[in-house]
């Protein structure tokens, strides 16, 4: 059997612009097919959906999308990119202009998250951020 699951993103009538808007900030990117309902496209090698549902149903935090960042420029870039016309949120979260949640975290987060010793004093300084700060995580995780 040959499946593949992926998300479907459910936009007012969008769905077109959503979808090169996020391909322009994903390296590696493209639009693989659209119509006037639906365009699938991949960011980094992810397949997504958008489709244009109407305006019965709106994005919220209960599903985000995680970027795991290598480093800060990494951070700062989707940070800055998805929050333009967006919102910042703490710990990491935001949401984009069109609603959808982010959350643009450092890869150490996992192994420091892991650690019953690091967790609570990282766990305390990224509750007190925005936009995560790597340096100043790896000083709380020491």
């Amino acid at each position: 059997m040959n499946t593949s699951i992926y998300p479907c993103l459910w936009f007012d009538n969008q769905a077109q612009e959503a979808a090169n808007y996020y391909c322009n900030i994903f390296p590696n990117s493209k639009i693989i097919s659209s119509n006037p309902m639906a365009v699938i496209f991949e960011l980094k090698g992810e397949r997504f959906m958008g489709l244009n549902g109407g305006p019965s149903f709106k994005f919220n935090e209960a599903v985000s999308f995680v970027i795991s960042c290598e480093t800060q420029a990494d951070i700062d870039y989707y940070w800055e990119k998805l929050t333009q016309n967006g919102e910042e949120g703490k710990c990491g979260w935001l949401k984009d202009q069109y609603g959808v949640s982010w959350q643009v975290v450092p890869a150490m987060m996992g192994q420091w998250m892991n650690n019953p010793e690091k967790a609570p004093k990282v766990m305390y300084a990224f509750m007190q951020m925005k936009k995560l700060n790597i340096e100043k995580l790896m000083q709380a995780s020491s």
